[in-house]
């Protein structure tokens, strides 16, 4: 950014960082995801039961940091729960 103005610059610095911090977080949610998805398709129970706790836990910080929404964290949980629970019907 070539801008005289250093509060300008400053602010373009700052969000790049957080752009980069929350791209990270994000993609980290989304293989934790994928993880369950792939452990409750191979109707293996006990893996798909871990990698959901871990990727609730993931989701819980991103929301609690405003990455995701509220709604969009609930909703995210509420689907990959009801995956897992199908292995017991």
């Amino acid at each position: 950014m070539a801008t005289k103005i250093t509060s300008a610059e400053k602010r373009h610095k700052q969000d790049e960082k957080r752009r980069i911090s929350n791209k990270r977080v994000k993609s980290s949610v989304r293989t934790a995801a994928k993880k369950v998805v792939v452990a409750a398709h191979s109707k293996d129970k006990v893996a798909a039961e871990s990698t959901l706790k871990d990727m609730i836990k993931q989701i819980d910080t991103a929301a609690r940091k405003g990455i995701i929404k509220k709604n969009t964290a609930a909703r995210k949980k509420s689907r990959m729960q009801r995956l897992v629970n199908l292995l017991d019907a």
